[in-house]
């Protein structure tokens, strides 16, 4: 198996090029999915609560499988996992295609959480092949390839459900299956880091028990809380307040990814040189935490797209920077596992967090809007401490 370092160049450009591009189909499909399934669900009978538990599934495997999948990074290579968490992707897109009850929707959703926890696996393969001077740039391309496979997905996924309620499912498992033939030929596995020496870190306690990446996991576990009562309500919100389709909901999501993708893709390069990652973080969270607070005020759909952009700015300032401080305190031994252990923070976030967003919306349709906002405020508080932890 061929490998290469971080000192070459020529070498690792290909291979970054194909990351990008694993990653970008990877979530044109979870993007695919994302309009379509409050929709889905609610014609099942699920409600806010019931939808709200949906996502949970998915999200918690994510919390079981991204450690797992991160620490057999460590020791049989990135490449192999990748495969693999792409190939049972497709599988599980395809169970979800053919779903004719609720219970078969959340098993589908059981499966394709449990593969979709490899963007830590992506995230090591990346910062594998990087220096720690580009590392924010590298991770803003991270963030640019999720603005754009959401720029693509909802669109395509809400296009597709003019067809069927099946065909947005099926065609992204073919994308995924496309990937995975992509990834089998292109993709090359980077110089192997998984050899462990005694006194390394060898599980998530051992990560915990560092103040800073505490710190960093507890700031990205509120981020990640306050944007899933977002993602969770937004389209019972468009629907049920603007009388909002899948079409409809995916145009708006759109929007907000191309800011992200603008932001991520083009600008962080200069923003991460011209201010440390900490300031980012900061002005990201503030962002968000003015647009939650403002977003059930509007009456009409432009109006709410002001504190919709701003939240969009927000997460593409703040997540980026999150990931590179986090694989600072990381050797090559064990930095899969770290970032497995931060996104495992997400994960958890994403199991409870929606959850809490259905039985909200239940009750009144800006609570889980405010509870972001509150969220954001405390995360901004926190993470004011990094960079004393860091030092």
């Amino acid at each position: 198996m061929t490998s290469f370092s971080k000192t070459d160049p020529g070498d690792r450009k290909p291979s970054l090029a194909v990351l990008f591009s694993v990653i970008v189909v990877d979530l044109i499909g979870f993007g695919i999915v994302v309009p379509i399934l409050p929709f889905w669900a609610e014609r099942f009978g699920a409600n806010g609560s019931t939808l709200g538990l949906l996502l949970a599934s998915h999200a918690g495997m994510q919390l079981l499988g991204a450690p797992i999948w991160g620490r057999l990074s460590d020791r049989i290579g990135r490449r192999p996992v990748m495969l693999i968490t792409i190939a049972g992707t497709a599988i599980s897109l395809l169970l979800l295609g053919f779903a004719q009850s609720l219970l078969q929707l959340f098993l589908a959703r059981l499966l394709s959480g449990l593969f979709a926890a490899n963007i830590s696996v992506a995230t090591a393969y990346l910062t594998d092949v990087t220096e720690e001077a580009d590392r924010t740039k590298w991770m803003g391309m991270i963030g640019a390839s999720f603005a754009v496979g959401f720029t693509l997905g909802p669109p395509l996924g809400g296009l597709l459900a003019r067809l069927s309620d099946s065909a947005p499912m099926v065609f992204a498992a073919g994308l995924a299956g496309l990937n995975l033939v992509w990834a089998a030929f292109a993709l090359r596995e980077p110089e192997q880091h998984a050899t462990r020496e005694p006194g390394g870190l060898t599980n998530r306690f051992d990560m915990l028990r560092q103040p800073a990446v505490a710190r960093l996991c507890f700031v990205y576990f509120l981020f990640t809380f306050a944007v899933t009562q977002l993602e969770t309500t937004f389209a019972l919100f468009m629907s049920h307040r603007f009388g909002y389709d899948e079409l409809g909901v995916a145009l708006v999501m759109l929007a907000m990814a191309i800011i992200m993708g603008a932001i991520q893709g083009g600008g962080m390069k200069r923003l991460a040189a011209r201010f440390q990652e900490r300031r980012l973080v900061l002005g990201g969270l503030a962002l968000m935490t003015l647009a939650f607070a403002t977003m059930p005020l509007p009456v009409s759909v432009a109006w709410l797209m002001l504190p919709l952009g701003l939240a969009a700015v927000g997460r593409a300032l703040a997540q980026p920077p999150m990931m590179s401080l986090v694989s600072l305190f990381s050797d090559e031994r064990s930095r899969g596992m770290v970032l497995g252990v931060f996104q495992s923070s997400a994960s958890a976030a994403r199991v409870v967090g929606p959850i809490a967003a259905g039985l909200l919306y239940d009750s009144d349709a800006s609570f889980p809007y405010l509870a972001a906002a509150g969220l954001t405020a405390v995360a901004f508080a926190m993470a004011q401490t990094v960079g004393v932890a860091r030092d």
